[in-house]
């Protein structure tokens, strides 16, 4: 039995719109897990090809389609070659395994599309390349000229350099936020489970898998087991952090059983596979999506009831007025998250005036500013402009 968990007031025919969606698609982001690409010795070689077979012919389906795929693998990888048994526990020890399995991960690649002429290139990032808005666009210059060239970009995160400060947690993370940058039509995750279930099918065997969700709310993360396979750092629950990252910028995801044959081709024939999370009709552009994908935000600002509600059901701009307390330390123009008393996040905007500054204005008017802190930018902490909602059923 399968189950669909639908936006109230929603209604569609899944085979229409999925058909929908891929002829529309123009940019597709391929996102591939460790448990798909490691075997017991090590690197599956051969997955990787028939991933390559299937992308190539894709792109000969559909003349002028961008793919670029997510890998993950280069720590397991590494695992095997070093003869380790379990997944490295320090950053150093992870540092160090990535950098021996990086260069077996990216030269399967390569051979593996090198028999298809097809050239790929190697994109290694952390979050905090992405959190810069700079250093964002500069990343997004670089993708499109590659795919201006024809080139297939192979993405994962720079595991040799990373910290735990910069880290993206997982490629389900990294994909979603690629996913923006790039302006994907569509994310497909591949995994080793064949979709979302209402409970963990491990452990339940007869739970219903879910063919269709429009809104990533409480009650979907509720049924997602967060627990790992023994060489990835992800688990169902990072999927659906993933695809409710996608839906708020308004790009499908789905979650498919990567080891299956022809999974993708599948897909883009119009079979269900898997689990479709459908976008509603809001997304966010260009800034946005920036906004709406950041990692690791600068820092928090709680806010009082009324300032929640203005953010929320009003689409104003932030007072500081309405400031409780700062968290953090930042400067102008940092992304930060706005938070109610309890904790929950509201959203993340850019601030008008740095930490210290908003520290000092905190709680008191606008016509206050200038003579609390010497000059006055705006009237507004956070302009409308440059806040995104990033709460429940995004």
């Amino acid at each position: 039995m399968w189950i669909v968990h639908r936006e109230p007031g929603i209604e569609m025919q899944e085979s229409r719109d999925q058909i929908e969606i891929f002829r529309k698609c123009r940019r597709l982001l391929i996102k591939v897990g460790s448990a798909v690409l490691t075997g017991p010795k090590g690197l599956n070689r051969v997955m990787i090809h028939r991933l390559s077979d299937q992308v190539s012919e894709l792109r000969q389906r559909h003349p002028g389609l961008d793919v670029l795929i997510v890998t993950s693998g280069a720590i397991a990888s590494g695992m095997r070659r070093v003869g380790l048994t379990e997944r490295p526990r320090t950053i150093p020890h992870k540092q160090a395994t990535a950098a021996v399995g990086q260069g077996a991960l990216m030269e399967a690649w390569e051979a593996a599309f090198d028999k298809y002429d097809i050239l790929v290139a190697q994109v290694l990032l952390t979050s905090e390349d992405l959190a810069h808005r700079h250093r964002y666009l500069n990343a997004r210059n670089t993708l499109e000229t590659l795919f201006s060239w024809g080139i297939l970009p192979i993405i994962n995160e720079n595991d040799t350099v990373v910290v735990e400060e910069i880290k993206f947690g997982d490629n389900d993370q990294l994909s979603a936020t690629i996913a923006g940058l790039v302006g994907a039509g569509l994310v497909i995750n591949l995994t080793d489970i064949d979709g979302l279930y209402e409970a963990d099918p491990r452990v339940v065997p007869e739970a219903a898998r879910v063919s269709l969700v429009t809104r990533v709310d409480s009650k979907v993360l509720g049924w997602a087991a967060p627990t790992p396979g023994t060489v990835g750092t992800g688990g169902m629950l990072s999927k659906l952090y993933a695809a409710k990252k996608c839906l708020a910028s308004g790009i499908p995801m789905i979650i498919a059983p990567g080891m299956e044959r022809d999974v993708l081709l599948r897909i883009f024939d119009g079979e269900t596979v898997g689990t479709l999370f459908l976008p509603r009709e809001r997304s966010y552009q260009g800034k946005k999506i920036w906004l709406a994908n950041l990692p690791k935000p600068s820092g928090d600002l709680t806010l009082d009831e009324g300032a929640v509600t203005a953010l929320q059901k009003k689409g104003r701009s932030l007072l500081p007025i309405g400031i409780r307390e700062v968290h953090g330390t930042f400067g102008v123009g940092a992304p930060v998250r706005c938070v109610d008393q309890e904790g929950n996040v509201i959203g993340i905007g850019l601030t008008n005036y740095k930490s210290s500054e908003i520290e000092s204005i905190k709680g008191r008017h606008s016509e206050e500013i200038e003579t609390l802190i010497g000059y006055k930018h705006s009237d507004e902490v956070i302009h409308r402009n440059n806040f995104v909602l990033t709460g429940e059923g995004l």
